[in-house]
């Protein structure tokens, strides 16, 4: 095996990609209506890509009391604390350094996924799956995978372009004059401090109430997570994006006896789209694809 200093893509990566862009056979994850509307739209596939980082997250940032920056009052007296997202100007806020290692996992595998199909001679990937998988001691990979396709007109794109979108939703942008550019998202972290009110309201005996700890915190994470996503937006240089999925998933930790904090992480993640031609008009033209059963 030859020595790899982490940078470009890992030698058995590249001459997988190597032997790709030799010719032969190559493979696909389309789907038989996302190849033909491919081919409608004036791409054609040229091989499977993958981008794919194995990382040790050992240090996920500080998650000591939350109840630092709260103030006292409120309904029910006590003390209220404040739900800090990993975007707060604070070092370590919100669970600050694990977030930045998710970007840092996927920008790096969808990097890779790029370097591929460059490789192959491919101008775009469609149909991309990010996945992250635990592994042991901490590790996570990261891996993005997806079908390169090539422009068959003399008209290409200046880099490589990747969505989430299969063949035949990308067939139907192009035909009403939006193009993908990129994949986005947006990933935020909070943390919340259970304060008095908190426990009030989570305890048996309260009834049906709200608690507005919880729901402050749920609300503040989906929201810093879009904050994320549409600031991805803005620096692709896109008009605006299709949103594919939105995770959300919350837990609670004990930093200290008696002493309990709730964490939310959220993550969106779309494909970003730029308009090349302002026609307003409804495409002339569809595709109809007839079931052979």
């Amino acid at each position: 095996m030859a020595d790899w200093d982490g940078h470009g893509l890992p030698p058995v990566a590249a001459e997988r990609a190597r032997r790709a862009a030799a010719g032969g056979a190559w493979t696909s994850l389309l789907s038989a209506p996302a190849a033909a509307g491919l081919q409608v739209a004036g791409f054609e596939p040229v091989g499977e890509v993958m981008g794919s980082m194995v990382q040790q997250i050992g240090w996920t940032g500080y998650q000591g009391c939350g109840i630092y920056g709260g103030v006292y009052g409120g309904a029910y007296g006590g003390w209220a604390t404040p739900t800090i997202t990993s975007s707060a100007p604070t070092r370590f806020a919100g669970f600050r350094p694990y977030v930045d290692a998710l970007y840092r996992g996927y920008g790096t595998a969808m990097s890779r996924m790029a370097q591929e199909a460059a490789t192959i001679g491919a101008d775009g990937v469609v149909g991309v799956g990010l996945v992250m998988s635990q592994l042991d001691g901490g590790a996570r990979e990261f891996t993005a995978l997806g079908t390169g396709v090539r422009a068959r007109g003399s008209v290409r794109p200046s880099r490589i372009f990747s969505t989430h979108l299969p063949g035949q939703d990308v067939a139907k942008l192009v035909a009403a004059g939006w193009m993908p550019t990129d994949l986005v998202y947006g990933i935020s972290v909070a943390i919340r401090h259970d304060d008095w009110q908190t426990r009030q309201q989570a305890a048996w005996g309260s009834g049906n109430t709200e608690v507005t700890g919880y729901t402050e915190l749920i609300s503040h994470t989906r929201a810093d997570a879009r904050h994320r996503l549409a600031g991805h937006v803005r620096e692709s240089g896109a008009d605006g994006a299709i949103v594919s999925s939105m995770d959300l998933h919350a837990w609670e930790i004990e930093p200290g006896e008696n002493h309990r904090d709730h964490v939310a992480e959220a993550a969106v993640f779309g494909t970003a789209l730029v308009r090349f031609h302002t026609d307003t008009a409804a495409p002339t033209r569809t595709l109809t694809y007839l079931p052979l059963r």
